[in-house]
């Protein structure tokens, strides 16, 4: 399973070529990505996100770049038998009235939320294009020496089309100071969130790792702070943040 996490693509040829070398299907958890695509440097083509995959699952939650008005989601294939048995699933287990083959769910995507989506498709790749001009500036004016920012190296990040190989669901940044720089920041009016406060293996669902160290993973989850990013920002409210920012400095 790749994740797609905060917009970003997750994807290169070595991991296709280990699941066809170990006979693996692929995964993608597309949840925060839609619209992204993945560049082939080599070819410099372009494939979306959500079609790299032997399947892959979709959240249309309200804050998602595409997102319905309240929960709602979906799985994508080009795989007709899985297809068969995702739609199951989602029905209760039934492939045929009254024939349950499967302990299912009742994850239906109901007509509603259906057409609030097919309305604000057409507009998703115009508001990716947005957010990646947000995360632009937020990149090359965010200065602070205490903040780490998102890994903008590749030069791709803000020069494909639309910016789809990233769609900047979340502008993520890293700080050692971050609980202070949160508080900072909440006094100055600009909310945050911490995305994601708890490794998995430190989880109580996932008892059996909690005896487990990666370093790694752990001072990112201690450093990771969400800015504000959407599409609903204006030109103050981004220069705003990015001047707050930029004042932080270490606390005594």
């Amino acid at each position: 399973m790749v994740v797609h996490l905060y917009g970003q693509v997750c994807w290169n040829r070595e991991i296709e070529s280990i699941a066809k070398r170990h006979n693996l299907r692929i995964i993608e958890d597309n949840a925060q990505a839609i619209g992204a695509a993945y560049v082939d440097n080599l070819s410099q083509s372009f494939k979306r996100t959500g079609s790299l995959g032997d399947a892959a699952g979709f959240s249309f939650y309200p804050g998602k770049n595409l997102g319905a008005l309240g929960d709602a989601g979906a799985v994508a294939t080009n795989d007709d038998d899985l297809a068969l048995v995702v739609r199951a699933l989602g029905n209760y287990g039934v492939a045929k009235k009254y024939v349950s083959n499967y302990q299912g769910f009742n994850s239906r995507l109901d007509e509603m939320q259906a057409a609030f989506l097919d309305a604000k498709l057409k507009y998703l790749d115009s508001e990716n294009k947005q957010r990646g001009e947000i995360a632009k500036q937020f990149c090359e004016n965010i200065k602070n020496p205490m903040i780490i920012l998102p890994n903008n190296s590749n030069p791709l990040f803000f020069t494909t089309p639309f910016n789809f190989l990233h769609v900047w669901h979340l502008f993520v940044v890293r700080t050692k100071r971050r609980d202070q720089l949160q508080e900072y920041l909440s006094k100055k009016g600009i909310q945050t969130l911490v995305h994601y406060p708890i490794p998995p293996h430190k989880q109580r669902a996932y008892r059996n790792l909690n005896r487990l160290r990666l370093p790694v993973t752990e001072r990112i989850h201690n450093e990771a702070l969400s800015l504000p990013l959407n599409t609903g920002m204006n030109e103050f409210e981004i220069t705003e943040i990015v001047k707050v920012v930029n004042q932080f400095t270490n606390p005594k």
